[in-house]
Order: C-alpha cells, then sequence, then structure tokens
C-alpha cells in the first residue's frame, strides 16, 4: 500500500475510535488548545431534542503556519456538527478523495468557519445555534489547512430545553440518570439495613469478611448518591459543583473494594483459613494496582473529553487493565476448587466437601456471569441502543450489579450453619459418590 493511500486512512481510523469512545453525556465545557496541528478535533457527543441548543464561545484564536510559504485561508477551519447516520458517507468521502476537506461535506451541519472571526487583534466568535433536527451529535473542529496548527481557548454548552424553557444540560438518553441513581441509592440503602440486621442477628457467625462486605456496600450506596447529585446538577446547570469529585473517590473505593472481596472470599479467608498463600497475596498486590491505574484512566477518561490527543489512549489503557483484572480474580476461585477437590480425596469429609465445592463452583459461575453481562451485554446495549435510550445500558448495568451483590451477599451471608461447615452424615455416602462422579472441571 502507498503512503498516498495510507495518509486517508489514519484520519479515518481516528475518527472510527472517537466514535467508539466517545462519550454520550455533555455539559458547560471550557478548554484550551495549544499548536494543535490535528486535521480533526472530536469536542464532545450530545444527544438534542426537537429543541436542542449548541453555544459556541472562541478567543485568542491564532493559526501558526509550519511553512513560511503556506498561508491558510480562513475558511479551511471551522466547528461542525456529524450525527452517526452521516458518518459512513463522510468516510466515503474521505476515502475517495485523500484531498477532501470534511468542511465541503454537504453531510455535515457546519455552523462557522475562521472566516467568520472578528478581525485581529479579538479573533473571536460567539453564537448560539438551534439544532432542530432531534438526533445525537458530536462537535467537531476541523483544520484543512495543510502545514498548521491552531490555538485557542474554547467555550461550549449543549443543552435542551424543557416544555417550562428551561435549560437541560444532559444528553436526551440521560436526562432520566438523576432519578436513576437515586432510585438505586435507595435499594442499596435497603439492602445495607437489611445486611446490618443479619449482622447483628449473627454475631456468633461473623467473620472478618463479612465487616468488608458491610464496608463494601455502605460505599456502593454513597458512589450512587453522589453520581445521582452529579447528573442532577450538570442536569440543571451544566457544572457538577464538587460532586464529580466524591463520585470519584468513591468509585475508586467502591471498585478496590468488590475486587478485594470476590478475591476473598474467591481463597476462602477468613471461612476456610485465616491466612493467605504467597500466590494470592500476588494477586492483590497485582489488582490493587491496577485498579489504581484503571480508577486514573476513568478520571482523565471523565473530566478531559476526546479533545486532548491521549484520550483514546487513555480508553485503552482502561479497557486493558479492566480485562487483566476481571481474568485476575477468577485465578482464587479456581486454585480453591482444585485445592477442594483434592482434599475431598484425603481428609475423609465428602459431605462437607460437596457443599463447599457446589458453594465455590456457583460462585464461579455468578462472577463470570457478572463480568460477562456488565463488560460485554451493557457495552453492546449501549451501541445498539437509540440515543434516546442510552440510560438503559445504565440501568441494566445496575441491575446486573444488584443482583450479583444480592446473590453473592445471600451465598455467604453469616448464619449459624454455613454452607461451608454443612456435615449430613446420612448422606456422606451419597455425596462421596458425586465427588467420585462429578470432577467439577471448569
Amino acid at each position: 500500500m502507498s503512503m498516498a493511500k495510507m495518509r486517508p486512512a489514519l484520519p479515518l481510523l481516528l475518527l472510527l475510535l472517537l466514535f467508539l469512545f466517545s462519550p454520550s453525556a455533555a455539559e458547560i465545557k471550557s478548554l484550551t488548545i495549544n499548536s494543535d496541528s490535528r486535521p480533526m478535533i472530536l469536542l464532545e457527543k450530545f444527544g438534542f431534542t426537537h429543541k436542542g441548543h449548541v453555544s459556541i464561545a472562541v478567543s485568542s484564536v491564532s493559526v501558526g503556519v509550519l511553512s513560511s510559504s503556506v498561508q491558510p485561508e480562513s475558511s479551511r477551519l471551522g466547528f461542525f456538527l456529524l450525527n452517526e447516520e452521516a458518518l459512513l458517507q463522510v468516510l466515503m468521502e474521505i476515502q475517495q478523495n485523500p484531498s477532501f476537506c470534511v468542511l465541503d461535506s454537504h453531510y455535515i451541519l457546519l455552523l462557522f468557519t475562521f472566516r467568520d472571526l472578528s478581525p485581529p487583534p479579538f479573533a473571536s466568535f460567539n453564537r448560539s445555534y438551534p439544532v432542530t433536527s432531534p438526533n445525537e451529535y458530536s462537535l467537531f473542529f476541523a483544520n484543512c489547512a495543510p502545514e498548521t496548527s491552531v490555538s485557542m481557548s474554547l467555550h461550549t454548552e449543549s443543552y435542551n430545553l424543557d416544555s417550562d424553557s428551561s435549560r437541560d444540560y444532559l444528553s436526551a438518553g440521560q436526562t432520566h440518570l438523576p432519578s436513576l441513581y437515586f432510585l438505586f441509592f435507595l435499594t442499596y440503602l435497603s439492602f445495607f439495613s437489611l445486611w446490618l440486621y443479619i449482622y447483628f442477628s449473627n454475631k456468633l457467625s461473623v467473620h472478618p469478611i463479612h465487616l468488608l462486605m458491610s464496608l463494601l456496600l455502605l460505599v456502593k450506596a454513597l458512589n450512587l448518591i453522589c453520581a445521582a447529585e452529579d447528573k442532577h446538577y450538570v442536569k440543571v446547570s451544566g457544572l457538577p459543583h464538587g460532586w464529580d469529585v466524591l463520585f470519584y473517590i468513591f468509585q475508586f473505593i467502591r471498585v478496590v473494594l468488590l475486587f478485594t472481596v470476590i478475591v476473598l472470599i474467591g481463597t476462602g479467608w477468613s471461612f476456610l483459613k485465616p491466612f493467605l498463600q504467597d500466590r494470592e497475596k500476588k494477586v492483590l498486590m497485582i489488582v490493587i494496582p491496577l485498579q489504581v491505574l484503571a480508577n486514573l484512566a476513568s478520571v482523565v477518561i471523565g473530566e478531559t473529553g476526546p479533545f486532548i490527543k491521549d484520550w483514546v489512549t487513555w480508553n485503552q489503557i482502561f479497557l486493558l487493565v479492566d480485562i487483566i483484572c476481571c481474568c485476575a480474580i477468577i485465578f482464587p476461585i479456581v486454585w480453591s476448587i482444585r485445592s477442594l477437590r483434592e482434599t475431598s480425596k484425603t481428609d475423609g469429609k465428602a459431605s462437607r466437601n460437596l457443599a463447599k465445592l457446589t458453594l465455590f463452583r456457583q460462585f464461579y459461575i455468578v462472577v463470570i456471569g457478572y463480568l460477562y453481562f456488565t463488560r460485554i451485554v451493557v457495552f453492546a446495549l449501549r451501541t445498539i441502543a437509540a440515543y434516546k435510550y442510552q440510560w438503559v445500558s445504565n440501568a441494566a448495568e445496575e441491575t446486573a450489579s444488584l443482583a450479583f451483590y444480592v446473590v453473592m451477599f445471600y451465598m455467604f451471608r453469616p448464619v449459624e450453619k454455613n454452607e461451608y461447615f454443612v456435615l449430613d452424615e446420612e448422606e456422606e455416602e451419597a455425596a462421596e459418590m458425586a465427588l467420585k462422579d462429578e470432577e467439577f472441571e471448569l
């Protein structure tokens, strides 16, 4: 393949990646672009109703020329909106003509070019545009002037008008998120209260892992109320007013606690043994630092936006780390199943070992199901759902998480006769036969 054919392929690939990883929520954003030579910059993505508006204010605009022989045309730099239906048409235009400028496409909604800027030294522009055709649009800045770089200060606002003419700064597909998160907060708060009742009603059967599980429920509830407040303030004012900071803090604690609890339950810590083996400690030592990195990537993704040059890279880091952590937490469960299987051949306690093996195998299936649904199915829902129903993927994710928490907490609740310690002499012979017939292979 020649270099001429490879060059147009690069922006095509970049555009597809940006659409794949681009956020579906927006707010009032102020950002600064310094000496950026990228041909296209995705600024934000937003779902508009028939009463949608986008406001753009640019100031301190300057175009740097990399070659003195080049005199950029101001009409070759500008802002436009693009919906996903028109994306393929634009990609075909770029692929067919390497020198094609996206600002000349009939499939975009051109807002303005640098020709509309006030004359130097002001070089500014401020205008609001109505979006009369409801759809999900991405706001782009395009630079079709070769060998130039752009610097500017940019302020954007995307919003829909409600029936009472008040502004809703949440995307059309996410305007229900504040109520959704608050509903799940109340659910987890009730769950936490019930867990405390069980916890204090069975003090003799309580283990240290149950304390961590209690903390996990509390942090999950706090994470949800912060998410609800964050989205509420973005909805009514366009800014999170500090709730995003609390959200990221509790999200970090929640994710670390969740993975830690799964690993510790998988090892049988505090149920079967009071200490961890070296390989189990290594899993925790790998998972926790990786979760720190994953949450750092999550903050960068959520707070900066797709306009930064390394935004796609941070998304890839987040996905890779998340996959590694999901795989790592499975190993302790597999090790415990194998260890119990070997022990059952020598200790003569078939009934007890069968109960333990059954419990661990069920837990293994539940964890796999939870990870598959929240990583694969939720992503598929987010991809195929119409922009007005993006909240459905959030609801599905929270429902799956709640179901996982309920099943996990029920399986390992503090009760006087936990399934770990089931021993029925009358069924001992039947258990021995079951262990011989069932190898518990995963």
